[in-house]
């Protein structure tokens, strides 16, 4: 488990093995079953999670009772409710397993740690969060600006790996469409 944070990590910094055993020290190995909740709306997100295995999903409900996704995390991506592991609010994102998932877990007091001990983990974050920012961006436009069977197409070539393991009603809510829409759209593609 830890190599695999390791090799992630590689992409960004080189550490000593004195500063890699420190930063694997941090993280906490836990397992959740499909449909188990990795945060609840409402709690204070205490972590970053680290997927290892499996996948996990990020969404708010509306007090209608619809939701909506706002990420997928599979292997090596990265979630948490940013804003309530900031600022310690409670948080507006559910995120639960999709699949059964393996994740490591820093707390936010560790990763604050990490930053101030091994300087070079905050570039890693940095980056981590602009890219992730950057992406963010690119999908408000696209779902601004794209038609419906475009956003879809982006979608299937950005993420082929996602479609393949998750339900199209979980896909749907990702773009901001109902499933049923979603249908006519793939049937309009086929």
């Amino acid at each position: 488990m830890q190599s695999r944070l390791l090799a992630y990590a590689s992409r960004y910094i080189d550490l000593t093995p004195p500063e890699a055993e420190y930063f694997v020290s941090l993280f906490q190995h836990r397992k959740y079953l499909k449909r188990q909740f990795v945060l609840q709306a409402g709690d204070v997100c205490r972590h970053e999670t680290f997927v290892v295995n499996g996948c996990l999903r990020a969404y708010f409900v509306e007090p209608s009772g619809s939701f909506h996704i706002v990420q997928f995390a599979i292997e090596d991506w990265w979630t948490a409710d940013l804003n309530s592991l900031t600022h310690q609010t409670p948080a507006t994102l559910n995120i639960d397993a999709l699949e059964n998932t393996d994740v490591l877990q820093i707390e936010k007091e560790n990763l604050e740690r990490l930053f101030r001990e091994i300087p070079k983990t905050e570039r890693m974050f940095r980056i981590m969060l602009t890219n992730a920012f950057i992406a963010h961006q690119q999908r408000i436009i696209d779902n601004l600006c794209k038609p419906a069977a475009d956003r879809y197409r982006a979608f299937l070539e950005k993420y082929p790996y996602i479609s393949q393991r998750v339900p199209q009603t979980q896909i749907a809510s990702y773009l901001g469409m109902t499933p049923e829409f979603l249908s006519q759209v793939r049937r309009n593609i086929s």
